[in-house]
């Protein structure tokens, strides 16, 4: 007969230690019951067409986001003086600092972006109705705090391009009657440069990221989680029927492969493609050329309306009213106001007030189509204006002082003559493209779904 031995000293310690991992989550069940709400959460379906990964897109890049820029705010000093300074020091001096801020820019480019891809999405399907809306409309605002975010950024290394950008947005301050002069004195404390970066460098750090942190939660995992998501038609045949995988390990595992590949994405981008060389745009002077450099494609929409609109003066009672430095701004509130409230606007036109969790074919619903492609239009012409300069004109300095710097190279420079016609032809096209994008799609959408 064989005697019992001793169990040896690492098979009791697993043993040990299993024992106890069991008791713990035993002792935390009786008293906050996790295991009730989570067994029932690891079974929630969830899509499993890749459109519905691209929020996760968003959502994965703007960890990032905040990730890199923890490191950025190590050794950025948010001082006028020496903003720009420590910007080329990180980039230069700092071990791994040019990619951290190249990993920063590049996921505030695919962040910006996923949400764009995503609110398509979610447009030309029609999954923001009843009773979506407020997920919807929580989307419209993470869309614009992200294009603000992205300026106050844009705007921290107090080169020549950020403070060219910014002495825009002082004119546009300074141009509103009655308040300008008090709303310019508020942000800027005082004249130009004054105290903006230390404001701006709060606003982008801590000001903006924490609405952040408190609305993607919100719009991204509890309204989501709460709500049935919706079907597609071709794989659903009712409102009611849910199809799909478990969220472990299912949608878990897939969704950890969507991170890997973001992160890993971003990274490329980040080693092989150059965004923002603060060092050759030059400290900030205000006797040199403004930097022609093109801003990001998501703040070229507002730099091109700039350049189509006429600079219309109107005085009025001693004052001058800038209306052509208003409309751009005026016309992306009301992008904004018409695309926060636009469930409520579509549900009055069409007396549609049911709840739906099927989706809805763009060729189906030719209008709101044909609406959304007119928009795109509408924004591609204004962003259009932006690519093209005209040739600087020749600067020179007065006797004894040194010569100003030489302009920066342009994307794409065209005499005075050419650049007055691309302005007409990009004027024209602002009004008639829309409505030729409006009533093809319309026109096509209604060939295909007879």
């Amino acid at each position: 007969m064989a005697t019992p031995t001793k169990p040896k000293r690492r098979p009791r310690f697993v043993a040990g230690s299993a024992k106890a991992a069991v008791d713990s989550a035993i002792y935390l069940d009786d008293r906050l019951p996790f295991g009730r709400w989570l067994r029932p959460q690891l079974r929630k379906l969830f899509p499993s067409h890749w459109s519905f990964l691209l929020g996760e897109l968003a959502l994965y890049s703007f960890v990032l986001l905040i990730l890199t820029g923890t490191f950025l705010t190590l050794f950025y000093k948010p001082n006028p003086d020496v903003a720009y300074a420590s910007v080329v020091e990180i980039s230069l001096r700092v071990r791994g600092g040019l990619l951290m801020r190249q990993l920063h820019h590049w996921s505030a480019t695919v962040f910006v972006l996923a949400i764009v891809a995503h609110m398509c999405r979610v447009f030309f399907t029609g999954a923001f109705r009843r009773p979506r809306e407020l997920t919807w409309m929580l989307g419209v605002l993470l869309f614009g705090l992200a294009l603000f975010e992205s300026f106050l950024g844009v705007s921290l290394p107090a080169d020549q391009l950020a403070m060219t950008g910014l002495r825009q947005a002082q004119g546009l301050l300074l141009s509103i009657p009655l308040v300008g002069t008090y709303l310019s004195a508020f942000v800027f404390d005082g004249g130009f440069p004054g105290q903006v970066i230390p404001r701006l460098f709060v606003t982008h750090v801590l000001l903006v990221p924490g609405i952040l942190l408190a609305v993607v939660p919100i719009h991204a995992l509890i309204l989501t989680w709460r709500q049935k998501h919706t079907e597609r038609r071709a794989t659903a045949a009712d409102e009611h029927r849910v199809t799909g995988g478990p969220f472990f390990p299912y949608f878990a595992v897939k969704n950890g492969a969507t991170a890997l590949f973001t992160i890993g994405f971003i990274a490329l981008l980040a080693t092989f493609v150059r965004v923002n060389p603060v060092w050759e745009h030059g400290a900030y002077r205000m006797d040199a050329h403004p930097v022609s450099a093109q801003p990001f494609w998501y703040a070229g929409v507002l730099d091109g309306a700039q350049r189509l609109i006429p600079s219309w003066e109107i005085p009025v009672g001693g004052y001058v009213l800038q209306i052509g430095l208003w409309i751009p701004p005026l016309i992306l509130l009301a992008f904004f106001c018409v695309l926060f409230l636009y469930p409520f606007i579509e549900r009055r036109h069409t007396g549609d007030g049911d709840v739906h969790h099927l989706l809805d074919r763009p060729a189906r619903v030719p209008v709101r189509t044909a609406l959304g492609v007119a928009v795109i239009t509408f924004f591609t012409v204004l962003w259009a204006g932006m690519w093209v300069s005209e040739v600087p004109p020749v600067m020179h300095s007065s006797p004894g002082l040194p010569p100003p710097p030489p302009a920066p190279p342009a994307l794409l420079t065209v005499p005075s003559g050419t650049y007055e016609m691309v302005v007409v032809g990009l004027r024209v096209a602002v009004f008639v493209l829309p409505v030729v994008a409006f009533l093809l799609t319309r026109a096509i959408c209604r060939r295909r779904s007879a």
